[in-house]
């Protein structure tokens, strides 16, 4: 059961159907909204979670990262003499929500290393649809690791909720594991959502130095204004996220009415995949002038809210507009013509992912062999963690470099670096800034 099943249990007779009755007019969509509005603000504050595995800090010693024989250049050996070494109060800190369903315990466990370092914070969601036997896998797994044990900075949500695709409680799951690692954590900078089809092509290191250097105030999140067909098919459509009242997952419920569109604010939309600042997450937590929680009554009952909501909200917002920048940070593949989901990338993808200079891509194949690769040639991996120069142990006879950890302040930064570094010029620019939240 969903954290909000127990809200709509009793109502679920009403639902058999994926389309309502008309003679209901507005009296269970309204009602639903107003309920679901009110359970969405108690979720984002109020949220339950167990936490598991924080920081020892030993003296830094040195490490060396070799390149590989077949690494067409991507991996080449880093200049050992030269780590980018900031203050601790001054580097950045990223929190990261990694989000899965039945059957991907591991991949979130593989994700989740290939992200990890012990200056950033972590929460994971698996969601109700996984049996229960799979969600005390991932936990058993995060606790007994022990370098999360010892960091304490690796959560797993004990409560799982029901996350259905396109509705709002992918939204509520998100904004209620914001509350946590804001209760939990005081000190990180920016807020990265990543599901376990979602993998790096970057280390930590590279992606702490670029951002070190980077405003604190910069969001980025793909958008553009919601128009033509979308705007109708969206928009004016009134639907119910069954994952609210059911406990298996089930398509969209849609009404036979439809709704004008909102005179106070501009609808937007993007990508699901964000990554944005403390300050304004903690706007959309507490809703200061009122506005996120009005628009996010309003996107309980949107389709595909996940792609609207924090978009819709900044773009409205004057404190915020002018530090959106449409980009997610991902690679990812269409097919032409689109269809509803990207394509799966494989070894294929692999020098366009490179040459993309995107921090992250999706989606993977369980497994594929492009992991693999990326794994060897990107990110220096040869045990559980990715390279980072807080990796500071021996590697002699298969020893695993990051079982010692060093200073988490300073940064060893490889050719990820220099290639985030040319995106962020270009997302930068005059001509790109001029583009953000059309009006």
């Amino acid at each position: 059961m969903s954290i909000f099943g127990k809200n709509f249990k009793k109502h679920a007779h009403s639902y058999s159907g994926r389309v309502y009755n008309s003679d209901r007019k507005w009296i269970i969509p309204f009602f639903v909204s107003l309920v679901v509005w009110i359970t969405l603000i108690s979720a984002a504050i109020f949220g339950y979670y167990s936490s598991s595995s924080l920081s020892n800090n030993q003296d830094l010693l040195s490490f060396n990262m070799a390149k590989s024989d077949d690494s067409g250049g991507y991996f080449v050996e880093m200049n050992m003499d030269k780590p980018s070494d900031f203050p601790k109060e001054k580097a950045p800190r990223l929190a990261y929500l990694i989000s899965g369903t039945k059957g991907d315990s591991k991949r979130m466990m593989r994700t989740l290393q290939a992200v990890y370092h012990p200056r950033n914070q972590y929460i994971l969601h698996m969601d109700l649809e996984a049996p229960p036997r799979e969600r005390l896998e991932l936990t058993m797994a995060v606790k007994n690791d022990q370098t999360f044990a010892e960091v304490e900075n690796v959560r797993v949500m004990a409560q799982s909720n029901l996350v259905t695709y396109k509705g709002p409680t992918m939204i509520a799951t998100t904004l209620q594991a914001i509350a946590i690692l804001l209760k939990e954590s005081l000190s990180w900078d920016w807020f990265i959502n990543l599901s376990a089809s979602d993998y790096p092509l970057v280390t930590q290191d590279d992606l702490l130095h670029v951002f070190s250097n980077l405003s604190r105030t910069l969001n980025f999140i793909e958008h553009t204004k919601l128009t033509g067909w979308k705007l109708n098919q969206r928009a004016k459509p009134i639907i119910v996220d069954p994952g609210l009242y059911l406990s298996k997952k089930s398509d969209l419920a849609i009404t036979s009415q439809r709704r004008s569109l909102p005179t106070s604010f501009n609808l937007f939309t993007g990508s699901a995949w964000v990554m944005l600042t403390r300050s304004f997450v903690e706007y959309c937590i507490w809703g200061y002038e009122n506005l996120p929680r009005t628009i996010l009554m309003y996107y309980t009952n949107f389709v595909s809210s996940p792609e609207g909501y924090f978009h819709t909200v900044i773009c409205n917002t004057k404190e915020f507009t002018s530090t959106a920048i449409s980009h997610d940070l991902h690679y990812i593949a269409w097919d032409y013509p689109p269809k509803q989901h990207p394509r799966y990338l494989t070894i294929k993808d692999f020098e366009k992912m490179i040459n993309s200079s995107a921090p992250f891509a999706r989606k993977f194949p369980k497994d594929d062999v492009v992991l693999d690769k990326i794994d060897k040639e990107l990110l220096g991996r040869t045990h559980r963690f990715s390279q980072g120069a807080w990796c500071v142990g021996g590697s002699d006879h298969g020893s695993d470099p990051c079982a010692v950890r060093g200073d988490d302040s300073v940064f060893r930064p490889g050719p990820g670096a220099a290639r985030l570094s040319g995106l962020f010029a270009q997302l930068l620019s005059d001509d790109f800034k001029n583009k953000s939240c059309p009006v």
